[in-house]
């Protein structure tokens, strides 16, 4: 599975970015799909997942970002995306998209759970 994310850029505190996921190689749609971030000094970080089509398609959020941001996916289009509304500056980091045919449940927060990693995307949140 070869993953490509867009979507980053500069937005002011409170604005909205959506990135982009774009999956190509083995079937999408079985495909337990998510995000994860990486400020500079800190540790990679969970941001939201999706299941495929075994996990009824459940999402899955960190306690930071709940209620902000919305994960979905289009089969159709093999994407996933991720809505960001009322951005913070401490949402800074690069973005990185992962996939994973066979996660389990009680891993779905663990990065090193995901077989497939796409090129990370820039997002900075000015105050």
């Amino acid at each position: 599975v070869q993953l490509q994310a867009s979507g980053g850029g500069l937005v002011q505190a409170g604005g909205s970015l959506r990135l982009s996921c774009t999956a190509s190689g083995q079937t999408f749609s079985r495909q337990t799909i998510g995000w994860f971030r990486q400020a500079p000094g800190k540790e990679r970080e969970f941001v939201a997942t999706i299941r495929g089509n075994g996990g009824g398609y459940r999402t899955y959020y960190a306690e930071s970002v709940k209620g902000r941001f919305t994960i979905s996916r289009d089969n159709a289009k093999n994407t996933m995306y991720l809505l960001m509304n009322n951005l913070r500056p401490e949402d800074t980091a690069v973005y990185y998209c992962a996939a994973d045919p066979s996660i389990i449940l009680s891993s779905l927060r663990l990065a090193q759970a995901y077989a497939y990693w796409g090129e990370g995307t820039q997002v900075t949140v000015s105050s």
